[in-house]
């Protein structure tokens, strides 16, 4: 399963990390955060469900606008 995630609030290298982080800690979860894009593109070994990586993002510290297919 792949998702991309659009990220609000992202300003440096340390935010990238924050959020790679808490994205990982979802079991089965990988994620590449791109700054410059403000979004984070994950796969995952099963089906996460949409609102459990948006509330992972949140709970980092920053917003999840929306979460795609793909």
């Amino acid at each position: 399963m792949k998702k991309t995630i659009s990220v609000e609030g992202m300003t440096c290298g340390h935010c990238v990390a924050h959020v790679k982080k808490a994205l990982e800690e979802i079991p089965g979860v990988r994620a590449n955060v791109v700054l410059e894009e403000g979004k984070a593109y994950v796969t995952a070994s099963e089906d996460v469900m949409d609102e459990t990586l948006k509330k992972a993002v949140e709970d980092a510290g920053y917003t999840a606008r929306d979460v795609r297919q793909g």
